[in-house]
């Protein structure tokens, strides 16, 4: 057990309001008590697994660090507020799940995947081991109006991590005379996206499969510095290089498993942190459609107008135009304007246009993947065991074909797909992504 406890630079008062976005997920909850509106991720450890009294003492130990996880909504559905759970205790949420030896893994997994919460419990962290005398993995899930990704990446970093921020982008500081700017430009953006969740998509054709609920977790991953590479070598990030990959590997998905794709949007969340809010009661993310560039015809016929960009760029036969398309629509949301806008967006607008948009953007007639991706840490340890791999749990929403995401830990960018078990050809994700990557990477950049 560490000997000291890092510490956090924001703790929010003890009888914190609960924000507009965690009123429109628990209000999404009471309505659709069928749905699971839970995320999280897997720490993959090296080394002999705690037991399970361990466990529980050494997460009680850092709780202190991490008081929204010992707090509870109370007031109701029209002024919840977070306040501390005086019934607390670490046994109802922290768990054990042993594998049957080798061949048990899988199943130990999607128990922990997929076991429901104690009642009353926002989260819960399951023990996993059985499989490998020196090998386990340690699952953790919330309630999406307990915490948002950014705050659980917050957790593993304070949990199993150095207890450092991550490296997130956050707006300037702006002057007073800025506020009537600011304000033009989050009413236009809220306007924009607005409208554009509005757009009609038409029938869509139904799931190709017929849900089990019942979800699956599959993995794969490629150095962190192959993406940065990429997208540096085009103006982008590597969050642009991980969407565009997303969309290659789509496409092969869509010939191999005979799903056919028109048309993919991907709802990306964005970080709307001010400075002082890296541990913050629920969530303070926003979340973007964006249409991924699935279909590419040859010798760039299906290469909009406008696509080659600043850059030359290639047509829609060449895998980095995928890159120069994705880059088109995050430009902008890595400038100060935007980012300051999608801030003020999440913090000043009301609870029934935030709730209806949140609805409108999870819908699948709008958005057909969650795609997420957070830096975690550099390096991470429970005891003398070390951290060797992560997967992120993105929030599967129903009707959409899976939620992906993408965690840096070390020096690893890790994909992560969870779908439900009856997905087409799923297990092929992964593999598909880290090709869309080489592809990327084997293409000459312009000169």
């Amino acid at each position: 057990m560490p000997e000291s406890v890092p510490s956090v630079p924001f703790i929010p008062s003890p009888r914190h309001p609960a924000h507009a976005l965690d009123r429109a997920f628990l209000n999404m909850e009471r309505r659709h008590p069928d749905v699971r509106w839970d995320a999280g991720g897997v720490a993959y450890l090296s080394g002999p697994p705690p037991s399970l009294a361990d466990l529980r003492a050494y997460v009680g130990f850092r709780l202190p660090q991490l008081p929204l996880l010992k707090s509870r909504v109370e007031g109701g559905s029209r002024r919840p507020r977070w306040r501390p759970d005086e019934d607390f205790a670490v046994d109802r949420h922290v768990h054990e799940v042993v594998a049957d030896g080798p061949e048990g893994w899988d199943p130990a997994l999607h128990t922990a995947l997929n076991a429901p919460f104690v009642p009353g419990t926002y989260w819960g962290i399951w023990l996993l081991h059985g499989h490998a005398p020196d090998r386990y993995a340690v699952c953790y899930r919330f309630h999406h109006a307990c915490q948002d990704g950014a705050a659980a990446a917050m957790t593993f970093r304070a949990m199993l991590g150095e207890g450092k921020t991550s490296a997130r982008p956050v707006p300037g500081k702006r002057r007073r005379a800025d506020l009537p700017r600011r304000v033009g430009t989050a009413v236009g953006l809220a306007t924009k996206f607005a409208s554009g969740s509005l757009v009609g998509r038409g029938s869509r054709p139904a799931l190709p499969f017929v849900p089990t609920g019942e979800r699956r977790l599959w993995r794969g991953r490629v150095p962190a510095d192959a993406l940065r590479r990429i997208g540096a070598a085009r103006g982008g990030s590597a969050h642009d290089v991980h969407l565009a990959a997303l969309a290659g590997a789509l496409a092969a998905w869509s010939e191999r498993s005979g799903v056919p794709l028109p048309r993919v949007t991907a709802l990306v969340p964005i970080d709307a942190r001010r400075p002082d809010e890296d541990q913050t009661w629920g969530n303070r993310c926003f979340a973007l459609p964006l249409e991924l560039p699935v279909r590419t015809g040859p010798k760039g016929a299906d290469a909009p107008r406008g696509s080659r960009g600043a850059h030359g760029g290639e047509g829609g036969d060449s895998p980095l135009w995928r890159v120069d398309r994705v880059m088109a629509t995050t430009r902008k949301l890595r400038g100060d304007a935007w980012r300051q806008a999608i801030q003020d967006m999440v913090r000043f607008m009301p609870d029934r246009p935030t709730e209806w948009y949140l609805r409108r953007v999870l819908s699948p007639r709008v958005t057909d993947v969650m795609a997420t991706s957070m830096p975690l840490a550099d390096q991470g340890s429970l005891g003398d065991t070390q951290v060797t791999g992560t997967a992120l749990l993105p929030l599967l929403v129903p009707g959409h074909l899976f939620g992906v995401g993408l965690s840096f830990f070390d020096t690893w960018a890790e994909v992560s797909f969870v779908a439900d078990r009856a997905l087409p050809r799923g297990e092929s994700l992964p593999e598909l992504w880290e090709r869309a990557v080489a592809e990327l990477e084997g293409t000459p950049a312009p000169g």
